[in-house]
């Protein structure tokens, strides 16, 4: 029931308009009334009736004034004002307030209940927009993290100005307001030897997400497969770093819950502008691929990651260098679960664990070149991926070494090999996944009716997060899920209205939507008109 307040200094009106009317009959709750609006104002706060009726000329505070105040604390609020003035300026005050109707006194009881119906009609039509427009914002909800990302993409890599991160943010709702920002990317993975279903891991990411929404001024990002960038804001360094600490405590403590899980986390320096956010980022993402040099179940920062240091010289040092076994178990664990954006971090660190004595040597520099090639492709290979699939300055080896006499330039031959490799192997990932989509869009056929259908549901179907199920199937179908969702119920609720005689209700229903106000709005934003209109054209 809709509540109704009255105030009213004349107590014969008063009475009337309370006695008189039958509210509960009506479908209306009186829950007060004042003689006032300073008395009418506290009971008003207390109640937050629906509709206000107030009359306008009363003593110590009038039904303007009062409309005045009401409406900046329950700014929904509708207000009926009766008044014995017929002057036009206070009808202007009325409507400059928001004011829904202005009644002239005398009024009788009909006259006021009709004034009050069309007032709550108003209220059930707002009402039901909202409804509709907040389970669009829901639905869309998975849109909205695919901009972000990109935004996040964006923003680490210097592609946007200040003002247009501060704008797109301001767009999807993201406040980037702050004196002090700093980079802390965080992973978690199942181990190696783990068996069984991915439900663990699946809990332990709704976690870690339940977790951001409350972890207070940090900024999250879905980096999935590779995890979660957060951007931790503060009004100061200290600021930052006492938030961050709280941060990994917390994501340290929920993981400990998932024994065959393990996390790794790179954390970037403090900068003072978010414009200097991308060089916070590099070193996490320096920090993060430490990983593969240090072992899992750790947070550090860049210079927490040991390098080896020796001096220059022609002479191999064999004491700093690694088993065969080890070097090509890190080379390919890297190629396995690695990032293209952290290739040259990897190789730096590679470098400078075998020391600058042995880095600085040609004889040792062709000797890595040729083992690193070899990994790679026997790597393509595992993979079924032919060693003819790479470009053809990155297949023969022998031309690659002696195209490289520096340092420089075996970086450079290197970082090239690896990300064309990667490249490969992301393909490859990709297609995978064809069998796992095939799987999800054959449930969402067979299942498009029900309207609990969701991104969520679909998942745990697959048995993935629903995070990476969404950046699979966005990349590999070109469209968000809950896009690809809407337009098969669409295109059978298309069939149908042209091509039987069922309502736009019934047909609302049989493709998933329950409510037909709904299916009405989401037809219309689609496909541009209703579907009352879209059935009308079999007609022309």
């Amino acid at each position: 029931m809709l509540k109704v307040f009255l105030v009213e200094d004349e107590v014969v009106m008063r009475n009337g308009i309370k006695n008189t009317i039958p509210w509960e009959k009506e479908g209306f709750e009186f829950v007060g009334e004042a003689s006032d609006g300073e008395l009418a104002y506290p009971l008003i706060k207390k109640e937050k009736p629906d509709i206000l009726i107030t009359d306008i000329k009363m003593p110590f505070m009038d039904g303007l004034e009062l409309s005045r105040i009401v409406k900046k604390e329950l700014p929904q609020i509708k207000i009926i004002i009766l008044s014995g003035y017929n002057d036009f300026d206070y009808a202007k005050s009325a409507i400059s307030i928001g004011v829904t109707d202005y009644l002239l006194k005398p009024i009788g009881a009909a006259k006021l209940l009709e004034a009050i119906r069309k007032v709550a009609d108003m209220i059930e039509t707002e009402r039901e927009n909202e409804r509709i427009l907040e389970r669009y914002r829901r639905e869309m909800e998975e849109n909205v993290q695919r901009e972000k990302n990109k935004l996040w993409s964006d923003l680490a890599s210097n592609h946007l100005s200040t003002a247009e991160v501060l704008e797109n943010g301001q767009r999807l709702g993201i406040d980037f307001t702050a004196s002090a920002f700093l980079v802390f990317l965080f992973k978690i993975v199942r181990e190696e030897d783990a068996s069984g279903n991915l439900q663990d891991f699946v809990d332990a990411s709704a976690q870690i997400e339940r977790f951001a929404e409350v972890w207070e001024n940090v900024i999250t990002f879905d980096r999935s497969p590779d995890g979660w960038a957060f951007l931790v804001k503060g009004g100061s360094e200290e600021e930052v770093l006492k938030r961050l600490e709280f941060g990994r405590e917390n994501l340290i403590r929920r993981i400990s819950c998932y024994p065959q899980l393990e996390y790794f986390g790179g954390i970037g320096s403090v900068v003072q502008r978010l414009g200097d956010v991308r060089s916070s980022y590099l070193e996490a993402a320096k920090a993060f691929s430490g990983r593969f040099f240090i072992g899992m179940n750790k947070i550090v920062r860049a210079e927490d990651v040991p390098g080896i240091h020796a001096s220059a010289g022609e002479k191999i040092d064999v004491s700093v260098l690694r088993s065969k076994k080890v070097e090509q178990e890190l080379i390919e664990k890297f190629l396995k679960s690695g990032t293209q954006e952290e290739i040259k971090s990897f190789l730096e660190e590679y470098f400078r664990n075998v020391g600058e004595q042995n880095y600085q040597s040609l004889l040792y520099r062709q000797y890595v070149m040729m083992d690193l090639f070899f990994i790679i492709t026997d790597f393509l290979k595992g993979l079924d991926i032919r060693v003819e699939k790479l470009p053809k300055e990155c297949r023969d080896i022998n031309e690659i070494i002696r195209n490289t006499s520096s340092p420089e330039e075996m970086e450079e031959h290197l970082e090239r090999l690896f990300e064309e490799a990667m490249k490969l192997r992301d393909s490859h990932s990709l297609k995978k996944y064809s069998a796992l989509l095939e799987e999800a869009k054959a449930f969402i056929q067979e299942n498009y009716q029900k309207e609990e259908m969701s991104l969520q549901t679909v998942a745990a179907k697959v048995n993935i997060s629903p995070s990476y199920f969404s950046a699979i199937f966005s990349s590999e179908m070109g469209q968000t899920f809950i896009e690809y969702l809407t337009s098969v119920r669409l295109d059978r609720a298309k069939e149908l209205l042209m091509c039987s005689s069922m309502r736009t209700a019934e047909i609302g229903y049989e493709v998933g939507y329950k409510d037909s106000h709904y299916f009405s709005y989401i037809f219309k934003k689609v496909v541009g008109c209703s579907p009352k209109e879209y059935k009308n054209r079999r007609k022309e």
